[in-house]
């Protein structure tokens, strides 16, 4: 085989491998959110699903899934009613007095109002100096007084969010070693934090501008 011959045929397969590699990075998360979200479907469908169908003796795909999202949104109306609000104050009330329950019941509605209820804490963006001088995360402001740890008005308690894992750290820092971060939204800084960095928010950006014009337009 001449070399003319040899060299076109490694181009193809660079080029056959270059297309490849392209192919994974538009499927990968495609796939991959495909999979969590069919998971989460199975795994909340099938709470419910086999009782229905012991009830009925009809095997319907997805009954189960569609009756804790209706009972979940039946739940958050009926809080949302004065009479049936306080009672549900007095159950929560009640777990919180519980011993062992209260531990697990605070930290996890703690954990979910943090992002979604009214006591939302990671809404404050920042840049925490931790491990060396020119050394910066993104973290949160979650916490500015730090008496309860009889630390003085100048500490603060910053979380870290750790990439591509649903953990972090917190950490107390002195005041001028946190910058809050002007320029993007806390949605944005978390979607950083926890992408490693790799996301593109000017691109994201540019993407949703593009998006929400052509909504309006139409």
């Amino acid at each position: 085989m001449s070399k003319k011959a040899t060299k076109s045929q490694s181009l193809t397969l660079k080029k056959i491998f270059r297309y490849f590699i392209q192919g994974v990075i538009i499927l990968a998360p495609i796939g991959i959110t495909a999979y969590v979200l069919y998971w989460l479907f199975e795994k909340v469908d099938g709470i419910l699903r086999p009782a229905v169908y012991a009830i009925i003796g009809v095997d319907i795909p997805g009954i189960g899934f569609v009756i804790i999202l209706l009972f979940v949104i039946l739940v958050g109306w009926i809080s949302s009613n004065f009479l049936m609000g306080s009672a549900i104050t007095l159950f929560d009330q009640l777990m919180e007095r519980t011993p062992g329950v209260k531990f697990i019941y605070s930290s996890t509605k703690d954990f979910f109002e943090a992002f979604a209820g009214d006591k939302k804490r990671f809404n404050k963006a920042v840049l925490a100096n931790v491990f060396a001088e020119e050394v910066w995360i993104v973290g949160f402001l979650t916490d500015e007084e730090m008496k309860k740890f009889d630390m003085g008005a100048d500490k603060v308690a910053v979380y870290v969010p750790q990439a591509y894992n649903f953990a972090g750290q917190l950490y107390i820092l002195p005041r001028d070693k946190v910058r809050k971060i002007e320029n993007i939204s806390s949605g944005e800084a978390m979607k950083y934090a926890v992408t490693g960095g790799v996301v593109d928010l000017d691109a994201e950006r540019d993407e949703q501008t593009k998006s929400e014009l052509k909504t309006d337009r139409e």
